[in-house]
């Protein structure tokens, strides 16, 4: 099992950049899908960024341009760059990590941080 905390949360102001970190411990982190989902007010967690193990990334159309994510597979961490953020950009941000192993998935979430931006 994999434990994953995230960190970097705060209140910005549009237009203004922010940068969430997600640190993972337990099991091995370089085999799994890596990724960053959000949750704003009154609606659905929805899916920010993707990044499998060899780098490949994956972004939600509403952040394509404006957030970076990356992995360092030897600090066992990933994180999301966000720039040029919009009110809409605020929600519960969480960490999340996947992997299939014998045709099993397993699924593991931090516990979230919240970024807010304000207009």
């Amino acid at each position: 099992q994999v434990q994953l905390v995230e960190s970097g949360g705060g209140l910005v102001q549009a237009g203004g950049s922010l940068r969430l970190s997600c640190a993972a411990s337990g099991s091995i982190f370089s085999r799994y899908v890596m990724g960053w989902y959000r949750q704003a007010p009154g609606k659905q967690r929805e899916l920010v960024a993707t990044i499998t193990s060899s780098g490949s990334t994956n972004y939600a159309d509403s952040v394509k341009g404006r957030f970076t994510i990356s992995r360092d597979n030897t600090k066992n961490t990933v994180s999301l760059q966000m720039n040029s953020l919009k009110p809409e950009d605020t929600a519960v941000y969480y960490c999340n990590g996947r992997r299939v192993v014998l045709t099993t998935p397993y699924n593991y979430w931090g516990q979230g941080t919240q970024v807010t931006v304000s207009s």
